[in-house]
């Protein structure tokens, strides 16, 4: 299972509207009743995103990562990050953001990557273009999923 940063996100914000209270909960019942029944991963990028100084809870965030093993970033994946973008499965840039965590996810074959990105990553709509993308180049995508439709799986 690799984490996509708006998890972690999630897990740590201090929000009150009701979408992010929501999406807190659901966060953080995942990783007290799922985080040890599945492999978990972090890609580099999740990390760079988390530590930047313009993120206000990075330390309780980048503590969560200590459970996961990092998933390196290789040519291949900065190659598929390309492509997504290319193809437009994926908004741009394409060496960082949405596309470098699917390809990661894509290439170390990842079965299921947690996100509450629903625009860019758990975005129905993109599916099947994502799907026909990997097909093409001989992959097989991960399941993007969000937390609470993950628990319930």
């Amino acid at each position: 299972m690799h984490l996509e940063t708006s998890f972690f996100s999630a897990c740590v914000s201090d929000r009150s509207d009701a979408g992010s209270v929501y999406r807190r909960e659901q966060s953080r019942q995942w990783w007290a009743t799922q985080r040890r029944k599945h492999a978990l991963f972090v890609s580099p990028e999740v990390l760079t995103e988390l530590s930047s100084p313009a993120y206000p809870h990075r330390k309780p965030a980048l503590d969560m990562t200590v459970e996961t093993d990092l998933l390196p970033l290789t040519p291949e994946i900065r190659g598929l990050a390309k492509i997504l973008v290319s193809e437009k499965v994926m908004p741009g840039p394409d060496a960082s953001g949405d596309a470098v965590h699917v390809a990661a996810a894509i290439a170390h074959r990842v079965d299921y990557l947690l996100t509450w990105n629903v625009r860019h990553l758990a975005n129905l709509n993109k599916l099947e273009h994502l799907q026909v993308i990997c097909q093409r180049l001989g992959y097989i995508p991960p399941v993007i999923t969000t937390p609470d439709v993950a628990r319930e799986t």
